[in-house]
C-alpha cells in the first residue's frame, strides 16, 4: 500500500469521527449554519479525494450523503432524525468500505445501490439528486479539486477536533475541521511503533542510569559524580518528554459516545443529553485503549437501563429528557472518571431476587446485607436484571468484564445508586503503565515488586508486635484493629524454599473492594520501575504482571495484585472472623475489656466494644460551661462526665478520657489512668448497689468492678436513650438475660439504634411483663436462665396471641447445630452466638431487620388471604 493511500485512510478515518460528533450536534442545533458548514466541507472533501484516488464506491456513497446535506443547507429538506440517521448510515457504510480497503490495499468489488437509493429516496420530490459520480476512467480531475486534495493531505492533523467530547452533545465551542487555506503544519503524524520503540530505548537508558547511580553510591566521591548527576537530569527530561508523547486526551476515547447515545435514544424513543467534561484530561495511550470498551458499555447501560422514557420521567416529576454526565479529572496522581445518570437508579429488590434465583445468595444472607453490598451483585458474571434480551443488553455479559478490565490496569470501580434519582460509577486508574512506583519486597531471598497503587499500608508482625498472624482452617489471617484480614504467603503461593528469620511483614493491599495482606520476609524502599512484559516462557503463569531491572542490575518479577487478591479471596473474612472469635472461647464467652482506675486504686473494667476511642486530652482545653465540663472535640462540644463525684479536674497536664459515641453525639468519661486491654471471660460474682457499677468479677486474674455504661451515658445526656426513638417513632425491645453484664452490653447497642429497651432477668420475669400488658417490637433472650429458660419462654410466647407474632431472637453462648435446631423448634426467628463480641452490633442489627421483615411479610400474606 503506497504512502498516499495510507494517508487517505488515516485522514478519512479522522474525518468520519468528526462527522459522527458534528452530526449529533447539528441534530440538536439545526439552525447553526457553522456546524452544517463544517459537516458539508468534510463530506465534500471525502467525496473529492475518493474521486482523485479512483475509489468510485466510496465516492458514490459520500456523494449521496453530501446531496442530503446540500438540501439541509438550502432549506429544501427539514432536519429530522430520519434524515440524520440516513447520513450516519452512509458514514457507517463508508467506514466499512475503508476497513476493506485497508485490509486488501484496493477498493473491493460490490454494489452500494441499495444504500444510495435509500438516501436518495429521502430527497425525492424536493430536488433531483445530483448525478452519480462517474467511473474511475472518466472522472475529471479539476485543478480546484487537486488543490483541495493536496491541502487535505498536506495538513492531516487539522482534521481532528480540538475537543471532540465537549462537542458531542452540549457544545461549548465548534470542533476544528480541516482548514481551507494554506497554513504551516503545527504537528505531524508519527507511527505508534516509532513512539513505542523510543519508549523502550528510554527505558533502557533509565535502567542504565539507575545502575550507574547505584555504583556511584557504593563508592566515595570521584570525578564521575557531576557528569552522572547531569546524565540523570537529562535522562529524566527525556523520559518525561517521551511519556508525554504517549499521552492522549481522554476525549479520544469518548468521540464515539455521542453517536452511540443518539442512536440509542432514537431506537428507544427516549430523550437523552450526553454531557462531557474534562475531555482534555490526558492519560497513557495504552490505558486509553483499554478503557474505551468499559466506558462505552457503561454509557450504553445508562442510556438503556437508567434513563426512563419521557412519559415515565414526567410521571415521576422529572424533565422528559434525561442526562448522562461523563467527567474526567486528575487527582493525586490518578485519573478519575465519573459516569452518572439521572435515571431510575438500580432496583435493589430486583437485584436481590435475581441473586436468589441464580443461587448466588440465600434469603437469610441477603437480609443481613446492606444495600451497597447487594448492588455489588451486578459485577458477577452472567448477572442481569433485564426483563428481556435486546440488541443493547440483557445477556448478562458486561459489568463483570468491565470490572475485570479496569482492575487489570491497576484501577478500581465504585458504584452508587439512589432509587428514582440515578446511578453513578466512579473509576480510578493510573496515569501510565510504562513506568510505575512499586514497593520492593523479599521472600525466601528473592525480591519482588508490588505496584504501590494497590498498597494501603505496611504492618510489621512478630512476637513483640500488637498485630499477629493467626490460622483458621490452615489459612492465615491477620488480626488488625479488631478485624481479621485474609492473608496470602508469597513463600507458599510461589512454592519457594523457607528462609531465615522470625520477623515478618504484611503488605496490606486492595483490589477493587477486596482488601487482603501479603506476607513477606523483608521490605526495601519504594522506587519507580520500568515495566517490561513477561517473558514468553512465563506467559500464562499466575501472579506475575511483568518484570523489571533494579539499579543493581537484578531482574525481578512484578507481582499481579489481581491474581494475589483471587488467592486471598478464597477465605471468607466474615466466616473467618466468626471462627476465630469462636475458637478463642471454647466453653464460656470471652470479651475484650478495658481496665482503668478512677477515684481509688481498685481496677474498673468496661467492655472494649462499647468504647469508641481512648483520648488523652490537654487539661487546659477543658472548659466549664453550663455547670459541666466540656471540650471542643471534632468540631463539636463534647460533655465530660467524671467517673466519681470527687474527681479533681486538672488545670494543666493530660486528662485520660473514654469516648462513647451515638451518631453525631459523643460523651467523654474522665478517668485517672488507663491500665490495660485484656481478653477474658467474665462472670459477675458480687453485685453492687453503687450507681455506675454492675458488680465485681475476676478478669485476667485480678478483681475488677464492672462499669454500668448506661448510667454514665444518662448523666451526659438525659435523653441519650429516648431522643432518637422520639424522632423515628418509639420502637420497644425486651432483653431477657440473667447476666447483668450482657444486659449492660446489649442495652447501649440497641439504644444507639433508636430502641427503647426494657430488661428482664429470666423468662418468668419476662412473662410477668406480658401479664402487665406491655408490648414489644422485638424480644432478645438468652437460653440458659433460672426459673424459666429461653426455650420454655419461646414456647410460651408462641403459644399466646398477645406476643405470638413478636420477632424473637436468641442470644446464647451455646452455639452448636443441635442448640440452634432446638431454638428454631421452640419458636426463635434467629439464633446468635454471644461468642461473636466484636461483630455483635452488626449481627444483632441485621438479625432484627430480618426478623421484622419476615414478620411483616407474613402479616401481609395473612391480610391478603
Amino acid at each position: 500500500m503506497d504512502d498516499l493511500l495510507q494517508e487517505f485512510l488515516a485522514e478519512t478515518t479522522e474525518s468520519l469521527a468528526v462527522l459522527d460528533v458534528e452530526l449529533v450536534r447539528f441534530e440538536r442545533e439545526p439552525a447553526d449554519a457553522t456546524i452544517l458548514g463544517n459537516i458539508f466541507r468534510l463530506m465534500h472533501t471525502i467525496k473529492g479525494t475518493c474521486g482523485f484516488l479512483g475509489l468510485p464506491r466510496l465516492g458514490s456513497v459520500a456523494h449521496a450523503g453530501e446531496n442530503i446535506l446540500g438540501k439541509f443547507r438550502d432549506g429544501e429538506l427539514p432536519v429530522t432524525p430520519q434524515a440524520v440517521s440516513l447520513i450516519l448510515k452512509a458514514i457507517d457504510h463508508i467506514r466499512a468500505l475503508l476497513a476493506e480497503l485497508a485490509a486488501q490495499g484496493c477498493e473491493p468489488p460490490g454494489d452500494d445501490t441499495a444504500v444510495i437509493a435509500e438516501i436518495d429516496g429521502l430527497a425525492a420530490g424536493t430536488a433531483a439528486p445530483e448525478p452519480a459520480l462517474p467511473a474511475e476512467d472518466s472522472f475529471p480531475v479539476a485543478a480546484e479539486l487537486l488543490a483541495e486534495v493536496a491541502r487535505a493531505i498536506e495538513v492531516p492533523s487539522q482534521a481532528a477536533p480540538a475537543e471532540p467530547a465537549r462537542a458531542a452533545a452540549r457544545a461549548e465551542a465548534p470542533a476544528k475541521t480541516p482548514e481551507t487555506k494554506d497554513a504551516p503544519a503545527s504537528s505531524i503524524r508519527v507511527n505508534v511503533d516509532v513512539i513505542e520503540n523510543l519508549m523502550t530505548l528510554i527505558s533502557e537508558l533509565v535502567l542504565t542510569r539507575n545502575q550507574l547511580l547505584q555504583m556511584q553510591r557504593s563508592q566515595k566521591d570521584n570525578e564521575f559524580k557531576v557528569p552522572l548527576q547531569r546524565l540523570s537530569h537529562i535522562t529524566s527530561d527525556l523520559q518525561d518528554g517521551v511519556t508525554r508523547l504517549r499521552m492522549q486526551p481522554i476525549g479520544n476515547a469518548w468521540n464515539k459516545l455521542p453517536r452511540i447515545v443518539r442512536d440509542l435514544a432514537v431506537e428507544t424513543g427516549k430523550k437523552i443529553e450526553l454531557v462531557m467534561q474534562g475531555a482534555e484530561t490526558e492519560l497513557d495511550r495504552q490505558i486509553l485503549e483499554m478503557i474505551k470498551d468499559p466506558l462505552t458499555h457503561m454509557v450504553r447501560n445508562s442510556a438503556d437501563h437508567g434513563i426512563e422514557n419521557p412519559a415515565q420521567r414526567l410521571a415521576a416529576g422529572k424533565p422528559e429528557g434525561g442526562t448522562i454526565t461523563l467527567d474526567a479529572y486528575h487527582e493525586s496522581g490518578h485519573i478519575f472518571i465519573r459516569i452518572a445518570d439521572d435515571g431510575r437508579g438500580l432496583d435493589v429488590n430486583r437485584i436481590r431476587a435475581k441473586a436468589i434465583a441464580n443461587g448466588l445468595a440465600t434469603e437469610t444472607a441477603l437480609a443481613a446485607m446492606g444495600e451497597q453490598q447487594i448492588l455489588q451483585f451486578i459485577f458477577r458474571p452472567g448477572f442481569s436484571t433485564a426483563e428481556k434480551v435486546t440488541s443493547v443488553s440483557g445477556r448478562g455479559v458486561g459489568m463483570d468484564v468491565v470490572r475485570t478490565n479496569i482492575e487489570r490496569i491497576g484501577g478500581t470501580i465504585e458504584l452508587s445508586s439512589s432509587a428514582g434519582h440515578g446511578t453513578t460509577v466512579l473509576i480510578k486508574i493510573p496515569l501510565t503503565l510504562a513506568i510505575v512506583s512499586a514497593l520492593i519486597v523479599e521472600t525466601a531471598r528473592q525480591r519482588f515488586a508490588i505496584p504501590q497503587l494497590n498498597i494501603i499500608e505496611l504492618v510489621g508482625v512478630s512476637d513483640r508486635s500488637d498485630a499477629r498472624i493467626e490460622t483458621i482452617n490452615t489459612s492465615p489471617v491477620l488480626r488488625l484493629r479488631d478485624r481479621l484480614l485474609p492473608l496470602v504467603s508469597l513463600r507458599g503461593l510461589l512454592g519457594l524454599e523457607p528462609g531465615p528469620g522470625q520477623d515478618r511483614f504484611v503488605v496490606v493491599a486492595q483490589v477493587g473492594a477486596n482488601r487482603f495482606g501479603i506476607i513477606v520476609d523483608r521490605v526495601f524502599d519504594a522506587e519507580e520501575i520500568v515495566v517490561k512484559p513477561v517473558a514468553p516462557l512465563l506467559r500464562g503463569t499466575r501472579f506475575y504482571a511483568g518484570n523489571t531491572i533494579l539499579g543493581d542490575g537484578s531482574v525481578i518479577m512484578i507481582l499481579d495484585p489481581n491474581d494475589l487478591s483471587g488467592a486471598a479471596g478464597q477465605i471468607d473474612t466474615d466466616q473467618a472472623a466468626g471462627a476465630a472469635l469462636a475458637a478463642s472461647s471454647q466453653v464460656e464467652a470471652q470479651s475484650s475489656f478495658l481496665l482503668f482506675r478512677a477515684g481509688d486504686r481498685e481496677l474498673k473494667a468496661i467492655p472494649l466494644e462499647l468504647v469508641s476511642r481512648i483520648e488523652s486530652l490537654d487539661a487546659a482545653s477543658i472548659e466549664h460551661v453550663g455547670g459541666r465540663q466540656v471540650v471542643q472535640y471534632r468540631q463539636h462540644l463534647m460533655p465530660l462526665v467524671p467517673f466519681h463525684d470527687g474527681h479533681a479536674w486538672k488545670a494543666n497536664g493530660q486528662q485520660d478520657v473514654l469516648v462513647f459515641s451515638d451518631k453525631d453525639r459523643r460523651m467523654g468519661l474522665a478517668v485517672d489512668e488507663v491500665v490495660d486491654i485484656v481478653r477474658d471471660r467474665m462472670a459477675v460474682e458480687l453485685s453492687s448497689s453503687r450507681p455506675g457499677l454492675l458488680g465485681s468479677a475476676v478478669i485476667a486474674g485480678k478483681a475488677a468492678d464492672i462499669v454500668d455504661v448506661g448510667h454514665f451515658l444518662g448523666l451526659a445526656f438525659t435523653d441519650w436513650f429516648e431522643l432518637s426513638s422520639r424522632r423515628a417513632g418509639i420502637r420497644r425491645a425486651l432483653v431477657v438475660d440473667d447476666s447483668a453484664f450482657f444486659r449492660s452490653l446489649v442495652v447501649p447497642l440497641l439504644a444507639a439504634a433508636d430502641w427503647q429497651v426494657t430488661t428482664a432477668a429470666d423468662g418468668a420475669e419476662a412473662l410477668r411483663l406480658r401479664e402487665d400488658g406491655q408490648r414489644f417490637d422485638v424480644i432478645i433472650s438468652d437460653i440458659e436462665m433460672p426459673n424459666l429458660d429461653g426455650l420454655a419462654l419461646a414456647s410460651a410466647i408462641r403459644g399466646d396471641a398477645r406476643w405470638g407474632g413478636t420477632p424473637l431472637i436468641a442470644l446464647s453462648s451455646r452455639d452448636d447445630e443441635r442448640d440452634r435446631e432446638a431454638g428454631r423448634e421452640a419458636g426463635f426467628d434467629d439464633y446468635l452466638a454471644k461468642t461473636d463480641q466484636a461483630g455483635l452490633p452488626d449481627t444483632l442489627a441485621r438479625a432484627i431487620r430480618a426478623a421484622l421483615a419476615a414478620r411483616q411479610a407474613n402479616d401481609n400474606l395473612r391480610r391478603a388471604s
